[in-house]
């Protein structure tokens, strides 16, 4: 009854997140909640199932706060104008050059490992080139995720350090075993950029094809008023540079960092009070429709541990397996991870699922860390597309993208990807069969 009531929940949300009839926030947050009633559980439960779920996500969400709003004030005072007109200058009028640049910033912007840095390095400075040259932004999402998926494999990335604790090793060896995987990865990658731009170019891009999209005159002045002059643009420059820094060596909480990035950021350039206020009531609409989304997700996730539906899922799968196709349980959750991964936050994944299925697989003779590495690849290439990431709300609410249409254009690629990865890793031995 759990399991099934469980799946019935994650059948429903995709698909009212899909069709776009209601706000991600009532989706994530009052389906789980549902769902928990009709097991039975009583509301003081429940609640507790949300606090708990959203005690987990209240860092990032005030990350961004602070991010988007200090990224928005950053654009205002003209530095991305510099990156876009240099980026554009090089590119030319190659479409498929652009594209495949995006593959390349947001492979080393991840190379720090957090999710939320790396779109806020990539899709701010590279959403006006996709805009002027008239390139869906939906590639951008698509090229950026994908590359953070792979990235991600890094030994101080999430996923990899999860599946390496569970295995009780340590994370540097168990990269060692996906460098030749990753390799693939950022290879399949760019050939993924070649092919998105070819899409671009057949849905219209190219140079002086871009829509335009003028605000209104006063809005226009307005926006005029607060660039800063090239003196600004270097410290600006720099600034973000040390906040970035700040965020890689992990100095700090990376709210924090943004909070005093932000600080700095108005006090140099906008030290009147009233400008100031003006241009965080500008960028606070997104930062909190982004966080609120966050929380939901949250109290989704919470309602999952706390209710044990994650628990009864997993053995209901595990029950449909035919034996004989138990020496390949590996290979079938490899396959599998992908959409599990868009429906099962990060923990839940490798801290639930993946100890199930390793047990499983070893009555099997599968060994654990034989199922960690095929499970591990399809997972993370879910990262920036999954409802239940922060990053996903993040970049979508930078591109101004629905996240139904992120979610329809971005899944077939990155589960080609991912069975792809799978299968070239048991071509060259990494996972074995």
């Amino acid at each position: 009854m759990t399991a099934a009531i469980g799946f019935l929940m994650i059948v429903a949300i995709v698909a009212l997140l899909l069709k776009g009839k209601m706000s991600p926030v009532v989706v994530l947050a009052a389906i789980p909640a549902l769902a928990a009633l009709i097991l039975g559980f009583g509301l003081p439960d429940i609640m507790k199932f949300i606090a708990d779920g959203i005690g987990t996500t209240t860092s990032n969400g005030i990350l961004f706060i602070f991010s988007v709003i200090y990224f928005g004030v950053l654009a205002d005072t003209g530095l991305f104008d510099v990156i876009v007109n240099w980026l554009v200058k090089k590119a030319g009028n190659n479409v498929i050059a652009i594209t495949v640049a995006t593959a390349i910033i947001a492979t080393i912007a991840h190379l720090d490992g957090t999710t939320a840095v790396t779109v806020l390095i990539t899709i701010p400075s590279m959403y006006p080139v996709y805009k002027k040259m008239n390139i869906d932004e939906r590639i951008l999402l698509c090229i950026t995720g994908a590359c953070m998926g792979v990235m991600n494999l890094l030994p101080w990335g999430g996923p990899t350090a999860r599946a390496a604790t569970v295995l009780q090793m340590d994370a540097n060896d168990l990269w060692h075993m996906l460098i030749p995987i990753q390799v693939i990865g950022c290879i399949i990658n760019i050939a993924l950029a070649v092919v998105m731009g070819m899409i671009a170019i057949k849905m219209g891009a190219g140079a002086g094809k871009g829509v335009e999209i003028e605000s209104a005159q006063e809005e226009k002045k307005e926006d005029d008023a607060l660039r800063k002059g090239p003196k600004m643009l270097f410290f600006n420059f720099l600034l973000t540079a040390v906040v970035i820094a700040g965020l890689s060596v992990g100095i700090g909480k990376s709210y924090v960092v943004f909070l005093l990035g932000l600080c700095v950021l108005l006090a140099v350039n906008y030290p009147d009070q009233k400008t100031q206020q003006k241009l965080i009531k500008k960028h606070a609409p997104s930062a909190i429709a982004i966080s609120a989304t966050l929380f939901a997700a949250g109290a989704m996730v919470g309602v999952f541990d706390g209710t044990g539906m994650l628990e009864a899922m997993a053995s209901a799968i595990m029950g449909i397996i035919p034996p004989a196709l138990g020496q390949y349980i590996h290979i079938i959750f490899g396959i599998l991870a992908l959409p599990l991964g868009l429906c099962i936050g990060t923990d839940a994944y490798f801290y639930g699922i993946m100890p199930l299925v390793m047990q499983v697989g070893e009555t099997y003779g599968v060994a654990s860390l034989n199922t960690a590495i095929a499970m591990i690849i399809g997972k993370n290439l879910a990262l920036m597309v999954s409802p239940l990431v922060p990053a996903t709300y993040l970049a979508i609410g930078l591109t101004n993208t629905e996240l139904k249409d992120h979610m329809k254009f971005s899944i077939p690629p990155y589960y080609v990807t991912s069975v792809l990865m799978v299968f070239l890793g048991i071509v060259i031995g990494v996972v074995k069969l």
